[in-house]
């Protein structure tokens, strides 16, 4: 195998490419990356047995061929060379040698045989979703993925369909603290789709590849009911195993009678609440207190180390005076995710769940749970 490439292209793809190899194996091959010289240029390759993404950049190619080498260590050295260097990738016994101008680097290879692949076979439903379209998605739920490893079910994405008619493409994350739902209209293809959990590392990768593209770049979405794979152009494929559990019935948690709505300026009430919590150091004290009154909104933090703290922000709201508390990192991370100005906050009382959305038909809706104060 040789053949040389730009190293701001290669540097690019090992970008995308390496962060799916965990630092740590057991396995010593899947510390490494598959690259293959072909005629249509450099293939790389990289997989954790759950997760593959594939990648093919512009390269000339003298000889066809192909092996395996360490990952992170490529990529270390091609980020470290200079930059508008061309790279050269020749393979010889069980070395790869990678030259640059004066730079020389010669890396133990392992046989392309024993590299693993996730089976390539046609997955049966098929959809585009535009690159846009994917991010907001996968923006708008992320954060409520849950990390607890025991509920092992909530670690990603529900991804289903919902009939219609107006039918939608709906998208679902909750860790039982929060949850997070966005739908759009359901794409040419997915009415049959089976619903699937998304993993929060294929999430992950899968929002870094996005930044890549155009918001109008199509990126066509295929899955079973055990895998899920997203194929951007034709440079860029990422393969992933689903969660294999039952997603719970989110709809029940989902206020629809919450009879007291606060209009409030989504900025001043993020900017008040990150201001007041700037004395919440502990777990115990991660809990903001809203008191709603007539046209006002009291926000106040206690901590039994650092003291009290309180800013008054105005609001629209005619309702019964009441108080309530959210875990102000939660409030925050909901409110990033607000794109316009203003944010109704539906609230029944201080013990039931929360309804946050920008105005009644947004795509996005959002669930907190309340604290004690």
């Amino acid at each position: 195998m040789k053949a040389t490439v730009e190293r701001a292209t290669l540097l690019k793809c090992l970008g995308h490419i390496q962060s799916v190899v965990e630092r740590r194996n057991t396995i010593p091959i899947l510390s490494n990356v598959l690259i293959e010289a072909r005629s249509d240029g450099l293939r790389l390759m990289a997989t954790d047995l759950d997760l593959q993404v594939v990648e093919t950049i512009a390269a000339a190619i003298d000889l066809n061929g192909a092996t395996t080498v360490s990952a992170h260590t490529l990529f270390d050295i091609v980020r470290k060379l200079p930059e508008g260097s061309q790279v050269e990738l020749a393979v010889a016994g069980e070395k790869m040698s990678i030259i640059a101008g004066r730079s020389r680097f010669s890396l133990a290879t392992l046989k392309r045989d024993d590299f693993p692949v996730i089976a390539e076979t046609d997955l049966p439903t098929r959809f585009t979703l535009t690159a846009g379209q994917l991010k907001d998605i996968i923006d708008s739920t992320r954060f409520a993925i849950s990390t607890e490893e025991t509920r092992y079910y909530l670690n990603g994405i529900y991804l289903h369909a919902m009939p219609g008619p107006p039918a939608k493409l709906r998208a679902v994350a909750t860790d039982g603290h929060r949850l997070a739902r966005i739908e759009i209209d359901l794409p040419e293809g997915a009415a049959d789709m089976p619903g699937v959990i998304v993993p929060r590392k294929c999430v992950a990768e899968v929002r870094k590849l996005i930044d890549e593209y155009a918001a109008d770049a199509p990126v066509e979405l295929s899955m079973s009911p055990s895998k899920i794979r997203f194929k951007f152009s034709t440079d860029a494929t990422l393969t992933s195993k689903l969660i294999d559990g039952t997603f719970p019935d989110y709809s029940r948690v989902i206020p629809t009678a919450n009879d007291k709505l606060l209009k409030i300026d989504a900025k001043s009430l993020s900017e008040g609440v990150d201001r007041v919590a700037a004395i919440a150091t502990t777990e115990k004290t991660r809990a903001v207190k809203l008191a709603l009154g007539r046209d006002k909104v009291t926000l106040s933090v206690t901590s039994p180390e650092n003291g009290t703290a309180a800013e008054e922000v105005p609001a629209d709201y005619n309702a019964a005076e009441f108080e309530v508390g959210f875990n102000y990192r939660y409030l925050l991370d909901i409110l990033a995710q607000v794109g316009s100005d203003q944010v109704d906050v539906h609230l029944s009382d201080a013990a039931a769940p929360t309804l946050i959305r920008e105005s009644d038909d947004s795509a996005a809706l959002y669930v907190l749970m309340p604290m004690r104060v």
